[in-house]
């Protein structure tokens, strides 16, 4: 059964062919040129259909038209240069290239430029007829690439529609001059397509059909009669094209009435005469409508694509009203938490708590109580405290802190020191636990907080609705069409005032191609860059996300040593991408030397690095860290020296804690970014240096840790040196600065040392 299958469809194959190839052999202009036939069969070739029933077909077809010797030779020879370049490649495994067609489609026409020499013929309108007919084959060849390799599934561009539009016409040419009797099939034709059209395209586009099938017949009989019904028909398909396919049917078939009858555009109008749009009219009305809603995406894609549009605006902005929504929550998670914070009491307040502690535990049982504080009220309260207070600030209290007189008259101080130096550091360790616990709360609001600012700025990002570029889109996928890369979808929008963004989805073997980029680019206007590529929902097919190139770029080259007799460099540096075109360049070093020094310096930049990909400001990520490194109370510091380059405009923001200064060399001047702050980790309340500078192409910015700085005499000698470098590319700028600092100390590394070294560069 499925043998039988197979021969049908091959034998309903074989007679498509034998009548393309009839209508095309019949097809000319001005009966001078026959150009399309030869074309067809070679575009056919390369849109991959079977040889074995082209080649038949195509003879078959020749021969019944012109049943001559000459006809059979050029016919032929014409196979004969299609089939042996063909099967030689098939041979070799190797895909015969357009050029390729484009030659032999040339040489097949031998035989007939021959015999137009031998008879005396006009060699201008062979020649003319041969390239006219190359210039058909690749016309084809657009049309068939859209459709046999992508297939029904995305809109055609404007080359690929002229190029339907072509076929369309050399078909009206040859059908003009086949008809039985009055019954012509090239009304059949026309009227069937103006009723798809119609259905499943746009009033232009069908309107320009209408027209293209005129004009194919024209081209023939040098007689625009088909013009006028075929606009006819087509406007009064257009009227009722909302409503039902059987308003639009009975619509042309009364325009057909009325053209026959009334303006008596045809000879004679009989029922043979109407009979093919009765025809081609029963045809539309028995199409599945799922076939024409496919069809309907090659030409109408950009309905379904408004809707998804607007879906997408819409759903943006209900996720921006959640997302809203949930940074105030948790802002007023981050309100709570501070809240909760038990603050501890003042010094006068621990001192009567105290006081009246070590007079309930010591002196309530002493005999001298009333005594001493009644009599000496005033006084023994005073030494109480003095104690307290020696107590909290050196850490004990001794014999030597208690007065002469005290010591004359009370038995108890040994029990007093006691209870003093117990007391106050129990009550230290309580307040130490009370600012630890703050503290975490104080951290946990910060990133609370942090977090709702993000979510905040996320809720303002996709609140504005995306306006897509539908213009922009149709002349990418034409561009890209142009230049042999497969596009199937081309979505183009404005993310923001600086920055355009392109989504396309191309064949595998096109999404690495440089033109690519240069195509969308000469779009925009502008130079794009690849920021993501992905594989599509669709088989070997990739998504190729493109966005507005930033206006600088940056190469950097680092170099380190570490302290002469230490194992593990206590330095550590980082040079990262984050999003919106910003570049994160830093180092980190921990105080020392060794292990300890490289975790703790490993572990602050880790947590900067995360923060800022995180998207948190600036401010929150230093407190935060900070205070992460003071919990430890394990004398965890670490000096730090950041920059965030923003690569659209230029502008670099500087952090430093602790940090030797940083130099920004160029050709007029140089500048210096200096720091003044304490290291990460000493102390609770941080606030770092944060500079702005301007940035400009060729600008080298240098960032050393203090192993190097140290090295010089000063900022201004460490500066004279950096003039003086050789400054070629970023890496080896930095291995001379380690040189030099090495060679301030004869060799000697004074503490671990490393060199980081940004170049701006133009994108």
């Amino acid at each position: 059964m499925k043998k039988f299958d197979k021969i049908l469809k091959g034998g309903i194959l074989f007679l498509s062919f034998v009548l393309l190839f009839f209508v095309l052999n019949n097809a000319s202009i001005n009966n001078l040129l026959y150009p399309f036939s030869f074309g067809m069969l070679f575009a056919l070739t390369w849109a991959n259909q079977k040889v074995y029933l082209l080649v038949p077909a195509y003879l078959i077809a020749g021969l019944t038209l012109d049943f001559s010797l000459n006809s059979a030779i050029s016919l032929l020879v014409t196979i004969f240069m299609l089939i042996v370049p063909y099967y030689i490649h098939v041979l070799c495994k190797k895909v015969m290239k357009k050029w390729e067609f484009g030659l032999f489609s040339l040489l097949s026409q031998t035989a007939t430029l021959v015999f137009t020499i031998v008879s005396n013929g006009s060699i201008l309108l062979t020649a003319i007829n041969i390239i006219l007919g190359v210039l058909y084959m690749y016309s084809a060849i657009i049309i068939f690439e859209a459709l046999v390799v992508r297939g029904f599934t995305n809109k055609l561009t404007s080359l690929e529609l002229i190029s339907l539009f072509i076929i369309v016409m050399s078909l009206c040419s040859g059908l003009v001059n086949i008809s039985i009797g009055e019954f012509s099939f090239l009304k059949l034709f026309v009227s069937l397509i103006i009723f798809i059209f119609a259905f499943t395209s746009s009033s232009v586009l069908t309107l320009l059909m209408a027209i293209t099938a005129g004009f194919g017949a024209l081209l023939a009989t040098n007689n625009p009669i088909f013009m006028t019904p075929f606009v006819i028909w087509a406007l009064c398909a257009l009227v009722f094209k909302n409503h039902h396919k059987v308003f639009m049917i009975i619509g042309v078939l009364c325009s057909e009435v009325i053209i026959g009858l009334y303006f008596k555009l045809y000879p004679i109008f009989t029922i043979v005469e109407a009979l093919p749009v009765v025809i081609s009219a029963c045809i539309f009305f028995i199409l599945p409508n799922r076939w024409l809603n496919e069809f309907a995406v090659i030409f109408n894609l950009s309905k379904d694509r408004l809707a998804m549009k607007n879906v997408v605006n819409r759903n943006r902005e209900l996720l921006s009203k959640r997302l809203s929504n949930l940074a105030e929550v948790f802002n007023d998670m981050n309100i709570i938490y501070r809240n909760m914070i038990k603050r501890g009491m003042s010094k006068d307040d621990v001192k009567k708590v105290l006081y009246e502690e070590i007079c309930e535990k010591i002196c309530s049982y002493c005999p001298e109580r009333n005594h001493c504080h009644r009599t000496f009220a005033d006084s023994t309260k005073k030494v109480f405290e003095e104690l307290i207070a020696i107590a909290f600030e050196r850490g004990k209290a001794t014999l030597i802190d208690i007065p002469s007189y005290l010591t004359s008259r009370c038995k108890q101080t040994t029990a007093i020191l006691g209870s003093v130096n117990t007391l106050t550091a129990q009550y230290k360790k309580y307040l130490t636990m009370l600012a630890d616990v703050d503290s975490s709360k104080i951290i946990i609001a910060e990133q609370l907080l942090g977090i709702s600012k993000v979510i905040d700025t996320l809720s303002k990002e996709v609140d504005s609705n995306i306006s897509f570029d539908t213009v922009r889109e149709n002349k990418i996928l034409d561009e890209l069409t142009y230049h042999n890369i497969i596009c199937i979808d081309a979505v183009v929008f404005e993310k923001d005032i600086h920055t355009e963004v392109a989504s396309l989805v191309v064949r595998n073997d096109d999404a690495q191609k440089l033109r690519l980029v240069d195509c969308v680019g000469k779009v925009c206007g502008q130079k794009m860059a690849v920021y993501e590529m992905f594989p599509s929902a669709r088989p070997n097919y990739t998504v190729v996300n493109l966005k507005t190139a930033p206006r600088f770029d940056c190469m950097f080259g680092v170099s380190q040593k570490t302290k002469s007799k230490s194992s593990t460099s206590g330095d550590n540096y980082s040079v990262i991408k984050l999003q919106e075109d910003k570049i994160l360049f830093a180092i980190s070093d921990g105080m020392g030397s060794g292990e300890k020094a490289e975790n703790y310096s490993e572990l602050s930049l880790a947590l900067i690095e995360n923060f800022y990909k995180a998207g948190f400001d600036n401010d929150i990520i230093i407190s935060s860290v900070n205070k992460l490194l003071n919990l430890h109370k394990d004398d965890i510091f670490s000096a730090l020296d950041i920059g965030v380059l923003d690569l659209k405009n230029g502008i670099c923001d500087f952090i430093k804690m602790a940090s030797p200064v940083t130099f920004i060399i160029n050709t007029e001047e140089v500048k210096k970014v200096e720091s003044s702050s304490l290291p990460l980790g000493i102390v609770d309340k941080l606030e770092p240096l944060v500079k702005k500078e301007v940035i400009s192409v060729g600008d080298y910015i240098i960032l050393v840790s203090d192993g190097i700085s140290d090295s010089f005499e000063s900022d201004e000698s460490f500066k004279e040196e950096l003039l003086s470098l050789n400054k070629s590319n970023p890496q080896e700028i930095a291995d001379q600065i380690i040189e030099r600092a090495l060679s301030k100390n004869k060799g000697y590394a004074i503490d671990d040392m490393t060199a980081l070294v940004i170049k701006i560069i133009e994108n």
